[in-house]
């Protein structure tokens, strides 16, 4: 019998009561403005121990985007950002997960934001493993990245009267999330 043959499949359920989903860009070119996604789903497969080669998939709801600014957000929602009503999701599949070195993995794997599928490719240091009050089994990453929100049909832009840029092109990801081994 082969090595694999005998790894059993470990599935992970992401605990949203402490996960959080945040980006950031520039505004005006001088400041930056902080937001985040409150509704989001994910999963993860591992083989044996090993978090290396994992199977991960996100999906987060474009409705629950929230800058704390009621006005912008209702402008992020629109047709001229996410047009969350035609496209209520934006997902991640992962295509490998691989160790670089000590807590360092490489996450690469396909966006979808749009209608629009790109490849991207993320950082992700492992926190570690705990076992919660409950008897829960977690383990904890902090993933990050940045994208271009163009490629992904985001396109909406505007110049102040000044010529300033109102919207940078670049998005800066910040995930922290803890899964939960199921039995």
């Amino acid at each position: 019998m082969s090595e694999t043959a005998t790894t059993t499949a470990t599935k992970w359920v992401l605990d949203p009561t402490h996960s959080e989903v945040q980006f950031k860009i520039k505004h005006l070119v001088i400041s930056t403005v902080t937001g985040s996604f409150k509704t989001f789903q994910g999963s993860m497969q591992t083989e044996g121990d090993s978090f290396e080669n994992a199977k991960i998939e996100f999906t987060l709801d474009v409705a629950s985007v929230d800058t704390n600014q009621e006005q912008r957000d209702a402008h992020l929602k629109s047709d001229e950002f996410f047009d969350a009503t035609k496209f209520p999701h934006i997902k991640f599949e992962s295509t490998s997960f691989v160790k670089e070195s000590g807590d360092t993995y490489k996450l690469n794997g396909n966006l979808t934001m749009k209608d629009v599928t790109k490849p991207v490719t993320l950082e992700a240091e492992f926190g570690g493993e705990a076992v919660d009050f409950y008897g829960n089994h977690k383990a904890g990453f902090e993933v990050t990245g940045k994208l271009n929100r163009k490629e992904f049909g985001l396109t909406w832009g505007a110049v102040t009267e000044a010529g300033s840029i109102v919207l940078g092109d670049d998005v800066k990801l910040i995930i922290n999330v803890q899964f939960v081994k199921q039995a």
